[in-house]
This record gives C-alpha cells, structure tokens and sequence, in this order.
C-alpha cells in the first residue's frame, strides 16, 4: 500500500474516533443512549482488528475532554472488547442472519455495560463482591435504557458496513 493510500487511512480512523467522541457528545442528553457501540461494531465488521485505532483514539479523546480519572480507566478495555467480541462473528454471514446478530450484540453490550465496569470499580475502589453487586443492580435500569437504544441503533451497523465497504472499493483504499 502506497504511502498517500496509508495515510488517507489513518485520516479516516482519525474522522472515526472524533465522529464517535463527537456522537457521545451530543447525545449526553439522553440516559446512556448514544451510537458509539454502532460505531465500534460497525468499523469492527468493516476493518477487522484495525477498528481498535478510532476506538482508542475515542478513549484518548473522551479522556481529554473529561479528565483522565479513575472513570476513564473502564474504558481502555470495555470499548476494545465489544471489537473483540464483534470479530468472533463470521465474516461472510448472511443479510438475514447479519440484521439480527449486529443490532443483538449491540443489545448485550449495553446490558452488560455495568458489569463490564464493575471490576475496575471493584478493583479501584475496594469494593467488595456483594459492593459490586449493589453498585451493578444500582445501574441496572441505566444498562437496560443503554441496552434498547443499542439494539435500535445497531439495526444501522449492516447497511453501514455495506457503504463503507462500497466507498471504500470505489476509492481504491484498501480497507485492511
């Protein structure tokens, strides 16, 4: 791959990352509801292993914008692992099994979120195990309000990929 072509590359995962940071942004309104597990899901399927530059260069960003304290340390492994978790899917899938696994793994994440979380508070905090069940369980109506407006956000992530794969083959920029 040609210099100007790896470039144009790590522009696009730039864009990405500050689209996501950007998206979360806008949606602080709303109780955990945003796109950004679309987003992950959506490069993951899209980039493969790679999706792991936007996601951190998201955490990087979302760090200098909050502060990089004891909250943002979850997010160096639970963002990464929703890419991890999205590559164990095949990758030449049907569109019928692909329109209900994507939006279904958005939905699992989001209800898993706390949990997720849960050990770095634990670990950070001292908590106990039945403090960390309480501190989940306190979340938890948060989780399933993360867990909906994943699920509905995640029915983007198959016609998505597809336009990015297209753009990306019209562009003659390889996407791995």
């Amino acid at each position: 791959m040609s210099n100007r072509k790896k470039l144009a590359t790590y522009v696009l995962f730039a864009m990405y990352g500050a689209m996501m940071f950007t998206s979360k942004l806008m949606m602080e309104g709303l109780p955990n509801i945003h796109p950004l597990t679309m987003f992950i899901v959506t490069l993951s399927v899209v980039y493969g292993i790679k999706a792991l530059i936007p996601i951190y260069i998201y955490v990087f960003l979302n760090g200098l914008y909050a502060g990089f304290n004891l909250w943002w340390v979850p997010y160096l492994y639970i963002w990464p692992l929703q890419c991890l978790i999205t590559l164990l899917i095949p990758k030449r899938i049907s569109d019928k099994l692909a329109i209900t696994i994507y939006p279904a793994l958005c939905a699992v994440f989001g209800i898993t979120f706390g949990i997720l979380y849960a050990p770095a508070q634990a670990i950070l905090f001292g908590l106990t195990f039945k403090q960390t069940l309480v501190w989940i369980s306190t979340g938890f109506a948060f989780d399933i309000t993360h867990s909906i407006g994943n699920f509905c956000l995640g029915i983007l992530v198959l016609p998505l990929s597809k336009l990015l794969k297209k753009l990306h083959k019209a562009s003659h920029i390889p996407i791995s």
